[in-house]
């Protein structure tokens, strides 16, 4: 797919196209007539094998492991049988423990891996000890998470029932039944037991995950794994207690304390039975590895490196005084268009000015990396492990339609990467401080994780609150009010993780909105909670010479008028950039002096828009990525552009005139954007839906090219009121 390409919308809830680490090497092996399908991220390190799970569900539970760990392991993942891309054979015997322990091993041989460290999660703790105890040279190690094992009888509400009673109501664990699955339940069944895995407030996406997941199960499928592991339907079970009297090498196991599937006793068992250590996760439930997952990481890793050490480097380490330390910034700019970055480095001098001993180090992606590096900034090396999220974005686009909050919750996998690259950062160096402009990862984890903070934190948004769309119906807008709710709570428990909030305007340009039933007012909530700067624009407007200049370059007469047409630093604005080339033929029928300049930016492809188009249209120029498109833009009559609030408040602050299309289903765009430029006076707002009416576009186009502009000023001291705020922190 050519960068900028839009696929179809409609994926299934909770699942990423784009994931933040493809496998180097995926296959099958047969065993005994079942394919089991594996993936393999190699490394030149040992091998940790993350086992299977109940085959309610595949290996993407191990989502937010794997891009992790294989930065410091090889990692081995498979589908187990019964689930995902993995057959599915029919009967309970088939599902059987001793069945998925013979499948690890067969995987294991597959693979090239002689030894490795075992992960198991809930079911997969029985299946890690039977390979563990049958062939211990295989095994270095055993990490049991939520062990779902057979050691002793379950509370009767519980037990898996073979002969419920039908016709009568169906309620809480009384679902965990075959005949109601077969009589149509399996969909509430596996709703009720997202539910239960992942009942700590704030779970829905976790929840949603795991219904995605379970959706290709069938009621006999399900009902044969069950009954294999626990000994029915004239399977075998095998007793844990002596199989744990077997395993010989170490072993961690980790428990929630408020598991609701395995109570916490389970963990304390098997670590007696194995002689391993039990770390019990206070106040968390069934579903570690997906609801704690930086927690989860963390674990897995020490537990690993302390058995099989990573090699040092024997390089010199020096440790300097901290009286003679230089102070050192580690700056995070958002990849999610270019104006973060212009306003990040206007800061950034302004910080140098009032310390001119700072060190700043940018940990940041493309298209990010490529403006900083032009400006002769520290890119960290760090930066080359973090996950894209502008390619994220990107996938998520379809036809000018992005729904912004339901993409950054799909961005799960990438922001826990992305957050474990940053931890590792701050961890090796000792920051003063680090300044996150909307880096949602490190604020929301840091939030989760308030025990990792070494360092002050300095928050910038320009918009605050995530508001629902019409097209979300009652579930968008209860999901909005809920991550609203999250963020709230997290801020009044541990104000102390944010040393300064800085909001990148003024309290009027915040939305006069709710975050959602029984929830504050957005601005009075974010006037108590919040610092504001004002505006940053990032840039100063050009003289008129060097704007004449830039006309003159282009061929343009002192008559003619210039469009610029720009969608931003990510490849979701293809598709209007389209519409704006259609239109451009009208356009110039009804004003000959109009030329249009069409900027691509660093990520579309100008081939993705039309072959060679300016051939025969002189008033049409299409480019690539301009560096410099900011000059470009107070050097026009007028523009077309995306609702973007960078872009929009740049021509804002040169007066320009100008159009804005905002994304559908994109509510910073449609909701917070229209209220700061209504403030300001600045901007046409139209449609997606007239903009695709070439008529409709190149009218409005030519009527904006002559309107008269009145603009409120901008304030062009917002980067030195920033300065201050964080500049107080070093």
């Amino acid at each position: 797919m050519q960068a900028g390409d839009c696929p179809p919308a409609g994926h299934p809830p909770g699942v990423a196209r784009h994931r933040p680490r493809p496998a180097d090497r995926t296959g099958t092996v047969d065993r005994g007539g079942v394919r089991l399908a594996y993936d393999v991220f190699e490394a030149d390190r040992p091998t940790v094998l993350l086992m299977p799970t109940w085959s309610i569900i595949d290996s993407r539970v191990w989502k937010f492991q794997v891009p992790y760990l294989a930065r410091h392991y090889r990692v081995v993942t498979f589908d187990g049988r019964g689930s995902g891309r993995s057959d599915r054979p029919a009967g309970a015997a088939a599902y059987a423990d001793t069945e998925f322990a013979a499948d690890a091993i067969a995987v294991m041989n597959a693979t090239g891996t002689d030894q490795a460290l075992l992960v198991g999660f809930s079911c997969g703790v029985a299946w890690s000890l039977h390979v563990a105890a049958d062939q211990p040279d295989r095994v270095t190690g055993i990490v049991a998470i939520g062990a779902s094992c057979g050691l002793y009888d379950l509370p009767p509400e519980l037990r898996f029932s073979v002969r419920g009673e039908r016709g009568e109501p169906v309620r809480g664990w009384a679902r965990y039944n075959e005949h109601y699955w077969r009589e149509g339940g399996l969909p509430d069944y596996i709703r009720f037991f997202a539910r239960s895995v992942y009942h700590e407030p704030h779970s829905t996406k976790q929840r949603e995950d795991f219904v995605a997941w379970a959706a290709d199960n069938t009621p006999d499928g399900l009902a044969d794994t069950v009954a294999g592991r626990l000994g029915l339907h004239g399977s075998t079970a095998t007793a844990l207690e002596p199989l744990c009297a077997g395993v010989s090498c170490p072993v961690l196991v980790v428990h929630g304390s408020e598991d609701r599937i395995r109570p916490p006793e389970f963990g304390r068992v098997v670590a007696e039975l194995t002689g391993g250590s039990l770390e019990v996760l206070d106040g968390v439930g069934h579903g570690v590895p997906n609801r704690e997952p930086v927690r989860t990481n963390h674990l897995i890793r020490e537990f690993a490196d302390r058995l099989q050490p990573p090699q040092r480097t024997a390089a010199p380490t020096t440790w300097t005084r901290s009286r003679q330390r230089p102070r050192r910034a580690l700056y995070l700019s958002s990849p999610i268009g270019l104006g973060h970055v212009r306003r990040d480095l206007a800061i950034a001098t302004e910080m140098r000015a009032r310390h001119p001993d700072l060190q700043i180090d940018w940990l940041a992606q493309d298209p990010v990396t490529r403006v900083l590096r032009a400006a002769g900034e520290t890119v960290h090396p760090a930066s080359r492990w973090l996950a894209s999220e502008s390619r994220h974005i990107e996938d998520e686009c379809a036809d000018h339609d992005l729904n912004a909050f339901q993409a950054i919750r799909r961005m799960d996998e990438t922001l826990v990467q992305n957050f474990m690259v940053f931890d590792e950062v701050a961890t090796e160096t000792p920051y003063d401080v680090v300044i996150g402009d909307e880096a949602w990862d490190v604020d929301y984890f840091m939030h989760e994780n308030p025990e990792l903070k070494r360092f002050s934190f300095a928050w910038l948004t320009d918009f605050v609150g995530w508001l629902p769309m019409a097209s979300g119906g009652e579930d968008e807008a209860a999901l909005t009010a809920d991550y609203n709710a999250e963020m709230i709570e997290q801020r009044a428990r541990y104000r102390r993780m944010r040393d300064r909030s800085i909001f990148v305007g003024n309290p009027d340009d915040v939305v006069d909105a709710s975050f959602g039933p029984g929830l504050p007012g957005i601005r009075e909530w974010t006037v108590q909670n919040f610092d504001f700067s004002g505006y940053v624009s990032g840039f100063t407007p050009p003289a008129e010479e060097e704007s004449a200049r830039l006309r003159a370059d282009l061929g343009l007469g002192a008559d003619d008028l210039l469009c610029v047409v720009t969608v931003g630093g990510s490849g979701v604005g293809t598709t209007l950039l389209k519409r704006v080339i259609e239109a451009v033929p009208c356009a110039r029928r009804l004003a000959p002096a109009l030329h249009f300049l069409v900027v691509c930016g660093p990520r579309i492809d100008p081939d993705t828009l039309l072959r060679h188009p300016e051939k025969g249209n002189p008033g049409l120029r299409i480019r690539g990525y301009l560096p410099n498109l900011h000059r470009y833009l107070a050097a026009c009559d007028l523009a077309v552009v995306q609702g973007g609030l960078t872009t929009c408040m740049e021509l804002t602050a040169t007066g320009r005139p100008f159009i804005y299309v905002p994304l559908r289903n994109h509510f910073e765009q449609n909701f917070h954007v229209p209220h700061r430029l209504d403030r300001y006076g600045a901007g046409r707002c139209m449609s997606y839906e007239d903009a695709c009416e070439p008529e409709l576009l190149a009218a409005a186009i030519v009527e904006t090219a002559h309107a008269q502009v009145r603009y409120r000023p901008v304030e062009t001291d917002g980067a030195a009121r920033a300065a201050d705020l964080i500049a107080d922190l070093l």
